[in-house]
């Protein structure tokens, strides 16, 4: 006889239960239907890419985790974010898409990294980006953070920051110091600031030689804090001449001007100078969002305004601005602080349960008329003791139940249980529908959010 195998999943594959994957799906969800309703169209780019084109841009530890193979005559990589494959898409559609073009995309990535707490090697990314030709108004900077903003408070968080900066502001003060040629292993040094320490960066900024005092002028001006008055009134204030500082210092004011117009609250985002994003690929405004009570998981969506998006496929100029959620790390670190409780096990908002094979086709009848008014309706048809199906109801967490016996199909009647009071009334065929939708409507309440009081 042939050995059985052991079912396992592959390290760093997350796999969820039905009561967290209804979470997770409805996470997803209300990511999705925020980013549509800024007007942001849906993209799928395929997990597989040509080597070639999906490397023209990688490199460094980037590069080594990469899942990457031949089939046939095809070097292929999976895709490791969703920004390269939106480059190259950008790209090769340019003469077919209308600028600005605005994209979300929610998708899996992969990467062959160690996997530890919150690192996935398959793990899902939820992106926006906004995307111009040859120029990309300013204004597309606030509109992003701001729908970051959104996101955070439709899933139910309250105490979090979006700190955001601009590299101009930062490039233009290192010219002025006349640190051009190191000015972005500085901004990488200053970028690890929360994590490794005020202490840490000074020494790290030593290795650079630069001088006690030069060392003194960064980390006055990198380490200011304030309200965003207060920093936008320090940043003017510099006898700085350098243009490229004026113009961010203006785009850092015009952003955050936008997004309390964006109904962002001023209390909710703040200037933060050490906020670098150390990558070069940013050129603009950049953005990290933190939880107060959770700094330590570090950013949990960030993002930025790049100049030229596909630089390695075309000529043609297309700047952009962007944030991405890690959807995978985000969702496994709040269900392992319990600020997600998974309960329910369906979809359905009501269980129709037929008591005896006379009633079967009944059950059909009246599942299938719910469905046809919008709900989500589940069948449960095993035989079966009454007992054993209302504690199959119990356990998948459905609010509502449709029993239906003999005397129901004689009359063509429905009894409505309410699963969390134990209420039960006698409604006819034709009243079921506007009661579910009454009853329904009264707890939609307890379910408008995700996180801690929204699985309820």
């Amino acid at each position: 006889m042939k050995q059985k195998v052991t079912p396992k999943t592959l390290s760093g594959f997350m796999e969820l239960l039905p009561a967290e994957q209804l979470v997770f799906d409805r996470m997803k969800n209300i990511i999705e239907e925020t980013y549509r309703s800024f007007g942001f169209v849906g993209l799928d780019t395929p997990v597989l890419e040509l080597s070639d084109v999906l490397l023209a841009k990688a490199g460094g530890e980037t590069e080594k985790q990469i899942y990457r193979f031949t089939k046939g005559d095809n070097d292929l990589c999976m895709r490791f974010d969703l920004t390269v494959p939106l480059a190259r898409y950008v790209a090769e559609h340019q003469n077919e898409l209308t600028f600005p073009f605005k994209r979300y995309q929610i998708s899996k990535c992969y990467r062959g990294e160690r996997p530890q707490k919150g690192r996935f090697r398959e793990f899902y990314q939820a992106d926006i980006d906004i995307i111009g030709s040859e120029k990309l108004a300013v204004v597309y900077d606030a509109e992003v953070p701001s729908i970051m903003y959104h996101v955070l408070k439709k899933l139910g968080l309250e105490r979090f920051h979006i700190k955001l900066n601009n590299r101009k502001v930062m490039i233009g003060f290192f010219e002025s110091l006349n640190l051009s040629e190191k000015s972005s292993e500085i901004l990488r040094i200053i970028d690890k600031a929360d994590k490794i320490g005020f202490d840490n960066v000074k020494a790290c900024l030593k290795d650079l030689a630069l001088s006690d005092e030069m060392l003194e002028v960064i980390m006055t001006f990198a380490m200011k804090q304030g309200t965003v008055a207060e920093i936008l009134d320090f940043l003017k204030k510099q006898e700085i001449e350098n243009e490229k500082y004026k113009e961010g210092v203006a785009e850092i004011e015009l952003v955050c001007e936008a997004m309390k117009n964006l109904g962002v609250d001023e209390n909710a985002f703040e200037i933060d100078l050490k906020i670098t994003r150390g990558l070069d690929y940013y050129t603009g405004t950049v953005y990290e969002t933190f939880l107060d009570d959770y700094k330590n998981w570090g950013s949990i969506c960030s993002g930025g305004r790049y100049d030229n998006l596909s630089g390695y496929y075309t000529d043609r100029k297309l700047p952009g601005v962007g944030m991405s959620i890690g959807l995978t790390r985000f969702f496994d670190l709040l269900k392992d602080q319990n600020l997600i409780q998974p309960k329910a096990q369906t979809p359905a908002d009501v269980l129709v349960l037929p008591m005896g094979d006379e009633a079967l086709l009944y059950a059909l009848k009246v599942a299938n008329s719910l469905r046809e008014k919008g709900f989500n309706v589940q069948t449960n048809a095993s035989d079966g003791k009454f007992k054993n199906k209302m504690v199959y109801a119990n356990k998948i967490g459905v609010p509502f139940v449709v029993i239906l016996g003999e005397d129901e199909v004689q009359s063509q009647t429905v009894t409505l249980k309410n699963m969390q009071t134990g209420d039960q009334s006698c409604l006819s065929y034709e009243q079921l529908p506007v009661e579910l939708k009454n009853v329904l409507s009264e707890n939609s309440l307890k379910t408008t959010k995700v996180i801690r009081y929204f699985a309820e």
